[in-house]
């Protein structure tokens, strides 16, 4: 009898062990298109930085690695007699790799007090575009601001204070509220270089966050070549200026970008399209018809060739330091000090799957942490050293979350103690990825702690029959 009670604890032993062991060991990090969750293998990368002025325009140098360039985007295919779409906004990267190059900035005056302390992160409410818990186009698209009067589906980047709480993306404030912080400057200016749909006509779009990322006045650097009435493109390249109708797709795979060639459609070089050609299986006009841009819009242009070269893009990037447009821009001045924030979307990666920055200050004659250079001529000569930094992937942490009673830090962040002084980069990248699966490591722990009692339990079990023949010896 005592046998097979010694063989049934051990049999337990085991099983619990083996429990135990299932659920400690077992991964809860892992990709999930279903709930807009994918992890890049990288976590943190470098940029470089310069930035220089003249009397009249400030010049900003961006340099970061590549292992290739993604040029191409959002392109329609010619497959069995229809146009189908490569390139839409995804989780993770396209897998045809059809979704562009990107660096964006942020730019600040002192007018958005958070910013300077926290940056990109005061952009990111409640229920964002790719969260898992995003909010539905349709309850968006039906919301009286952002979706009647701005036609929008998605909730996209917003400042704090254009929400009457932070924790709901609905609560708008009023739109003559919206109408008073932008006049006094409560809004981030965004510059937005896009290496398909803006960088070959030498552009930057022009944008600005406030309550929602808007575009500034005038027309953008591209529109959308589709007519969804007749499912078709509606320009396509010029023969007689291209010596072609269309592009093929096995040029779009190649990982060889000639940037002297034709890799996207703008209006000098575009036609009516024309449904009667014979059209080939495989043939690819891009869904995006770059064009000049005008207004506030255009302000932004690029200096010299933005280019990939042997592992690394380099752009440079200029703008009048007055646009005249202090509803859209900031205006860079003398003796004054600016918050910058910077993002890039490499790997044909869009949406929130880049990589950001934390904020840095900008010196036009004072001390900061990128001191801009002044000179004199047609352009800088860039003699001084790169501004190094380090970029990290956020996951799923928003302001709500920041401020709220589940993080830990939020008492540090009312009393204005800067994100920098409390966390490196490398930190923020893992806090982000934890935040991602943060139910799931929960659940995990949880049934790691119950396995763990169950062991315990098993082995005091087990080592009863013992103490009780010890006692029952001692007492004979």
């Amino acid at each position: 009898m005592r046998d097979w009670r010694l063989l049934l604890i051990l049999v337990g032993l085991a099983l619990t062990l083996v429990l135990a062991w299932t659920v400690h060991g077992r991964g809860v990090i892992r990709n999930d298109q279903a709930r807009n969750i994918y992890i890049p293998d990288e976590l943190t990368m470098p940029l470089q930085v310069k930035a220089a002025y003249d009397q009249e325009r400030i010049f900003f140098r961006y340099r970061w690695p590549a292992e290739r360039p993604h040029v191409y985007h959002d392109m329609l295919r010619y497959t069995d007699g229809q146009w189908v779409r490569h390139g839409a906004s995804r989780v993770g990267p396209d897998p045809d790799g059809t979704y562009e190059d990107r660096v964006t900035m942020l730019v600040d005056d002192g007018s958005v007090p958070e910013f300077a302390r926290y940056g990109g992160y005061i952009t990111i409410g409640a229920n964002m575009r790719f969260f898992s818990d995003s909010a539905s186009p349709t309850e968006v698209e039906a919301h009286s601001h952002l979706g009647k009067t701005l036609g929008q589906t998605e909730v996209q980047k917003h400042l704090p204070a254009t929400r009457q709480d932070i924790n709901d993306w609905r609560s708008v404030v009023d739109a003559e509220t919206l109408q008073a912080q932008r006049e006094a400057g409560y809004f981030l200016d965004l510059w937005h270089w896009r290496a398909g749909r803006s960088n070959p006509i030498a552009m930057s779009d022009d944008q600005w966050v406030g309550e929602h990322r808007h575009g500034d006045a005038g027309q953008g650097p591209f529109t959308t070549n589709w007519d969804d009435d007749t499912d078709q493109p509606r320009w396509m390249f010029d023969p007689t200026i291209t010596g072609k109708y269309a592009l093929r797709w096995e040029d779009v795979q190649s990982e060889q970008v000639d940037f002297d060639s034709l890799y996207y459609l703008s209006e000098n070089i575009a036609v009516p399209f024309d449904a009667t050609h014979d059209w080939q299986e495989g043939d690819v006009i891009p869904r995006r018809l770059l064009r000049g841009g005008a207004g506030s819009r255009s302000d932004i242009h690029v200096q010299g060739d933005a280019r990939w070269k042997d592992g690394y893009w380099d752009v440079t990037l200029v703008r009048a330091r007055d646009t005249g447009s202090p509803l859209d821009d900031k205006m860079f001045r003398d003796q004054r000090r600016y918050d910058l924030a910077f993002a890039v979307h490499r790997n044909a990666t869009g949406s929130r799957w880049h990589h950001v920055s934390l904020p840095y200050s900008l010196g036009l004659g004072r001390h900061a942490d990128i001191q801009a250079m002044a000179f004199e001529g047609n352009e800088p000569d860039w003699s001084q050293e790169w501004f190094d930094l380090t970029l990290f992937y956020p996951g799923q942490v928003n302001w709500p979350l920041l401020i709220g009673q589940a993080h830990a830090g939020a008492g540090d962040i009312v009393s204005g103690t800067p994100v920098h002084a409390r966390h490196s980069e490398e930190q923020l990248a893992h806090y982000g990825v934890e935040m991602e699966f943060n139910d799931a490591i929960i659940r995990q722990w949880w049934l790691t702690l119950a396995s763990g009692l169950l062991l315990l339990l098993g082995v005091l079990v087990g080592l009863l029959p013992s103490f009780s023949s010890r006692y029952q010896g001692d007492r004979s």
